[in-house]
């Protein structure tokens, strides 16, 4: 029991350290009374179309000074996020009610049709005050269910109504030094303390918290506003009840907007602000599923060790003990994988391409390891916008050396010592999976430029990933590429034989085999898959990276093992072209991904419309599907490799 009891305990101290964990950079703000607060606008998002659109594509109130981009980072432009300001702004713990906005334009055809449209695609506005998105509750059967945004409008019988009041809530804590330090860590407190001038230091400050908002659809009166300015004060008492909707929209009629904000002290601390999101709704992660799969693929790998320890080993101990006379009489008489020992390093088919995606394969599954440690260990929390994209992003250009290492020594091992053309396959391995992710983004920036999404990614942020490619990862590839040309090559154990053994007709044809090994990686995956394709579509916070990163360990473990399986059964019937086997047989587990992401589709987002939304889900799933594959695959093909020239190296076969 005292095993489960760390374990468990381990898992919890992982798990915690996704909370309330920040680093130095992103720092409490302290707030006196009366500064300034504004609120930034993102992209108006959906989960029925995953297009995102710009907040002022719509007739919205802009502000005074215009509409001006907020500093982004490339993950953000990489996710469609495009944060703007915005004109509503408050005065720290100042509660203000009745506030008038603007009155926008007479509504023309375009506008009114564009809006009609976006309330039928249900697309919600996402505010962002102090770096938190606003939260909004509601009640259904007695539970409270949170939300980030809010919709842009609501339709009731065929009339649609637009959210045109807002009501805020700013929750705020007191400014404690102490607390900060302690946040910070003493080393790094230092340096990233907001220095508060001498004059100020004694005012009371305060932190946000906590940011809600209660969208509500109002009348007003036109009379009223025809004289107001921005942020003066609405004559008549607005009555905000969110259960009930009045403001319809009428084409050739203007749309009034007004807020008002409360400011509320609240224990939340400032470290643990982002709690509220990462217990969104349906993020409860099923511990008892996941442990159930961990149980299952313990007990797999328990069997297949075993089998493998007493048919190896006992057919090594049985070839040891015999004397001279009667090995040579058993040599005759070899049956199963002996036989097959002056073909088994035989050079595969097309042994460049294997190289190539053994190379890329490394380089996928290193990012992915080291970027989902970062995010375990709180390194990219959800705070920080886009970092796990440029973390990625990265990584993936740094780990180009070992993508060229892997690929050229291998070219060099099946050449069995040939420099030839070790340039052209560095070169080809640079290029091969960076290509296919350029042209599928490509299409499928058409598609979003074509609707004018902020999803597309602009035309200077793909100069830049251009750059990157040719400037950063390319060289660094060949750089490794070197390396490996002088590295030394891993010599085989036995000779190969100048015929070509002729493999024997079998029972099964073996691609059922390969194919069928995919379950058992699918299997460890496809709760946790669930939970990513979640966040990805429907917009939830994803924040168990501790938990992806033992995922992740452990279907590298199973892809070893099912590979290795797969590739001995191969041995064992006399067929040695196990090079392309094992690599597919772990690397099929894109399949059933790919499938589940198709019955993902069909299932779980059936509200998505359109041709260009399938289009587009379809089209990153097969990104997505084709890394998998090229990671999934290395991992099975190196544990075979090594797997058969340990096997071959410890029998003595002339």
């Amino acid at each position: 029991m005292g095993h489960v009891e760390i374990w468990v305990l381990t898992m919890c101290v992982i798990f915690q350290s996704g909370y309330g964990f920040y680093l130095p950079g992103s720092y409490p703000h302290k707030y006196v009374v009366g500064d300034p607060l504004s609120v930034k606008v993102n992209s108006l998002t959906s989960i029925d179309t995953e297009m995102p659109f710009s907040y002022y594509s719509l007739p919205f109130c802009k502000p005074k000074e215009g509409v001006k981009d907020s500093a982004e980072n490339l993950g953000e432009l990489l996710m469609g996020d495009r944060i703007e300001n915005s004109p509503y702004k408050f005065k720290m713990y100042v509660n203000e009610s009745e506030i008038f906005l603007c009155q926008s334009k007479k509504l023309s055809a375009d506008d009114f049709n564009l809006l009609k449209k976006r309330i039928d695609e249900m697309y919600q506005v996402n505010l962002i005050l102090d770096n938190l998105p606003a939260i909004r509750y509601t009640k259904k059967e007695g539970f409270m269910l949170r939300w980030t945004g809010y919709p842009v409008g609501v339709k009731v019988q065929n009339v649609y109504y637009l959210f045109n009041h807002l009501k805020f809530k700013v929750l705020i804590h007191k400014y404690e030094e102490t607390s900060v330090a302690r946040v910070m860590g003493a080393g790094d407190a230092v340096e990233v303390m907001p220095t508060v001038t001498k004059e100020g230091s004694d005012m009371p400050g305060h932190m946000v918290v906590g940011f809600e908002v209660i969208p509500c659809s109002v009348v007003h009166d036109g009379n009223l506003v025809n004289k107001l300015k921005m942020y003066e004060k609405y004559q008549s008492p607005i009555k905000c009840n969110p259960n009930a909707v009045s403001m319809p929209i009428k084409e050739g009629e203007p749309i009034v907007f007004t807020y008002e904000v409360a400011f509320e002290e609240s224990d939340i601390k400032w470290p643990s602000r982002w709690d509220a999101y990462l217990k969104m709704e349906g993020s409860k992660v099923h511990w008892f599923s996941i442990l159930n799969s961990l149980m299952v693929i313990t007990f797999l790998a328990g069997i297949v060790l075993v089998i493998f320890l007493r048919t190896v080993r006992r057919d090594l101990t049985r070839y040891e003990e015999l004397d001279k006379e009667s090995q040579v009489q058993m040599n005759e008489e070899l049956s199963g994988w002996k036989l097959v020992v002056g073909d088994v390093f035989r050079a595969p088919s097309n042994p460049a391409l294997l190289c190539i995606l053994i190379g890329d394969g490394v380089q996928i599954l290193g990012m992915a390891i080291v970027t989902i440690l970062f995010a375990a260990l709180g390194f990219m929390s959800p705070a920080s916008r886009g970092t796990l994209i440029t973390g990625m992003l990265f990584f993936y250009l740094i780990l180009g050396i070992a993508a060229g290492y892997v690929a050229v020594r291998l070219w060099r091992t099946i050449g069995c010592g040939d420099h030839k053309g070790w340039i052209s396959v560095a070169w080809k391995a640079a290029c091969f999976f960076p290509g296919i992710a350029f042209l599928i983004l490509n299409i499928l920036n058409f598609l979003l430029w074509g609707s004018h999404s902020t999803g597309a990614i602009p035309f200077a942020v793909f100069v830049i990933l251009l750059l990157l490619w040719f400037c950063i990862s390319v060289p660094l590839t060949l750089v490794g590429g070197y390396f490996g040309a002088k590295a030394h090559y891993i010599e085989y154990p036995v000779r190969t034989n100048q015929i070509p053994r002729e493999i024997p007709a079998q029972k099964y044809p073996s691609w059922l085999l390969v194919l069928g090994a995919g379950t058992l990686p699918f299997g460890t995956l496809f709760i946790e898959l669930f939970f990513i394709m979640s966040s990805i579509w429907m917009g939830r916070v994803y924040y168990v990276f501790g938990f992806l990163f033992i995922v992740l360990i452990l279907l590298v473990v199973v892809c070893a093992e099912v590979s290795l399986v797969s590739t001995y059964m191969h041995l064992c019937v006399e067929d040695w072209k196990w090079w392309w086997k094992s690599f597919f047989a772990s690397g099929s587990v894109a399949i059933y991904i790919f499938l589940y992401s198709i019955n993902y589709l069909i299932f779980d987002l059936k509200s998505l419309s359109g041709p260009v939304s399938a289009t587009l889900y379809l089209g990153y799933s097969l990104f997505m599907v084709l890394a998998v594959m090229l990671a999934t695959g290395t991992v099975g093909f190196l544990s075979s490799f090594w797997f058969v020239h340990y096997l071959f190296a410890s029998v003595k076969l002339d």
